[in-house]
């Protein structure tokens, strides 16, 4: 089990905090690097995740959610990371972040983000 005072972990923390209160008001002060390429690529990550999610719109997804899903699924569209792990840091962030049915929540949107992706991958590489 990795360690909550992990450098990785305590990185995704603050982008998720840096994603939430990016949600509240755009002209927030961002100091990740990564937070910067989330939000230049929100669009396009938003789209995959109303996809994912076609019962809940984006803007009535929780924040804290909400948050931890753009940073997971930016990390299963735009890096090496292996989905599986965006995936598993993201429910662990939905736990200490979110309400009771974060992680579950945060879980089923990203299985349905991992396969669009795949199936993105697959379709561009033909």
């Amino acid at each position: 089990m990795k360690s909550a005072h992990d450098p990785r972990h305590l990185k995704r923390q603050k982008i998720v905090q840096e994603l939430y209160a990016y949600s509240f008001l755009d002209s927030q002060e961002i100091v990740e690097p990564q937070s910067l390429k989330i939000i230049e690529n929100l669009a396009k990550i938003d789209e995959v995740i109303a996809q994912s999610a076609p019962t809940w719109p984006i803007e009535k997804i929780n924040k804290t959610d909400l948050a931890v899903l753009r940073l997971a699924a930016f990390e299963i569209m735009y890096s090496d990371l292996p989905p599986k792990v965006a995936i598993d840091e993201a429910i662990e962030l939905a736990r200490e972040f979110g309400s009771d049915a974060s992680s579950s929540f945060v879980n089923g949107v990203l299985g349905s983000v991992a396969k669009i992706a795949q199936e993105s991958v697959k379709s561009s590489a033909v």
